[in-house]
């Protein structure tokens, strides 16, 4: 099984930590982003999206994020990532998407460089821009969190989850442009339950080998 990835890549970063949690070893392959290594024909054909990350596990490759997690869950084992009850099942899921869908794509990377390079927004728009949508989307995590009785130590009661893998890396994002996190009190209860855990801390990005 190998891992096609970025150090802080937060969808990379999100794999990371799940394959961790399920004891799964996985050779890591670097992408450089910044380089543009992803956009080279070679990972093209791997990922025609020219994104991280990419899973190939024999002859089968698979990209983002959550299909990723969720093939982990459904073809090895180690620790269950998904609850058994199908309600359960369905919040995760939704925790994960408001996360994967609703607040990482209007700030990833790609986008702030074409506000910057393409619609010749300032530094300071840019950071307007993120700091607003991380807003937006935390405003709307903390709720389905800290309204929810199945909220426990974690995202889902006391067991660790995707949902857990998935919000971890949001939060180092929010921290490296300096958002105001202090809004959001269960959303960082959670993540102080999870960052010093084993699983989380070798997946972090300062603890990857092609980090600079």
């Amino acid at each position: 099984m190998k891992l096609y990835g970025f150090f802080r890549s937060s969808a990379a970063y999100r794999i990371r930590i799940a394959l961790n949690l399920k004891g799964i070893d996985c050779d890591q392959q670097f992408v450089h982003l910044r380089k543009g290594e992803h956009l080279q024909p070679g990972y093209l054909q791997l990922n025609p999206q020219g994104r991280v990350p990419a899973l190939i596990d024999g002859e089968t490759v698979i990209t983002q994020s959550m299909a990723i997690a969720e093939y982990l869950e459904e073809v090895r084992g180690g620790a269950r990532l998904l609850p058994e009850d199908v309600a359960g099942r369905a919040r995760v899921r939704a925790l994960c998407q408001a996360v994967a869908c609703d607040i990482h794509p209007l700030n990833n990377v790609s986008v702030l460089n074409y506000l910057v390079n393409d619609m010749g927004l300032t530094e300071e728009d840019k950071s307007r821009w993120y700091h607003h949508w991380i807003s937006v989307g935390l405003r709307g995590v903390e709720a389905m969190l800290s309204e929810s009785p199945q909220t426990g130590k974690y995202c889902q009661g006391d067991e660790l989850s995707l949902a857990d893998a998935f919000l971890v890396p949001q939060v180092y994002n929010a921290q490296r442009f300096d958002c105001d996190l202090s809004p959001y009190p269960t959303v960082m209860r959670i993540n102080d339950s999870c960052v010093d855990l084993e699983a989380f801390q070798k997946a972090h990005p300062d603890n990857q080998p092609d980090n600079e």
